[in-house]
């Protein structure tokens, strides 16, 4: 007898054994692409590292500098000193911590950069391993900074408005 086949059934495959998944398979073209971007993020980490000390030496010779120039501005002391001395801290503290993300980003690139190249020449998981880690903190960064920005248009926005009608009706 022949055995009866349900044409609506769903068809079924061969589990995939867990060998083979936790193995990992990179092919060649993988690799060569590997390759290729390997010495590019290596760069740019190299050069937020560079951006990220050149913000933070910006911010330590321009500080002293817009605190003396204020001073000069006739009336300074009756308008209040100290507000200025307030915003250009202010000003210092956005641009450490600017420079500390962009140190922390630029090492996240870097690392994934350097685990690559690591990972092509001793071919050791654990270094691909430690590449996509670093890649994924990358993006997780990226992605709470983009929050972060989006959360902030809308007070961007109200603030604008309120400059706005308050230059008008004044």
């Amino acid at each position: 007898m022949s055995e009866i086949v349900n044409p609506y059934q769903s068809p079924e495959t061969e589990a995939i054994p867990e060998k083979s998944i936790a193995q990992g398979y990179i092919t060649e073209n993988m690799r060569t692409h590997l390759k290729k971007a390997s010495p590019w993020l290596r760069f740019v980490g190299i050069v937020g590292f560079i951006f990220s000390g050149l913000t933070v030496l910006t911010g330590f010779v321009l500080f002293p500098l817009t605190t003396r120039s204020f001073s000069n501005v006739p009336g300074f002391e009756q308008a209040g000193g100290s507000f200025s001395l307030l915003f250009n801290l202010g000003i210092a503290v956005y641009g450490l911590g600017a420079a500390s993300l962009f140190f922390f980003l630029s090492l996240f690139v870097y690392r994934f950069g350097d685990k690559i190249r690591s990972y092509l020449v001793t071919g050791m998981e654990q270094d691909l391993e430690m590449a996509f880690k670093n890649n994924g903190k990358l993006w997780k960064m990226l992605g709470i900074l983009c929050i972060i920005s989006l959360a902030f248009f809308p007070l961007m926005i109200i603030s604008s408005i309120i400059v706005v009608v308050s230059t008008i009706f004044a």
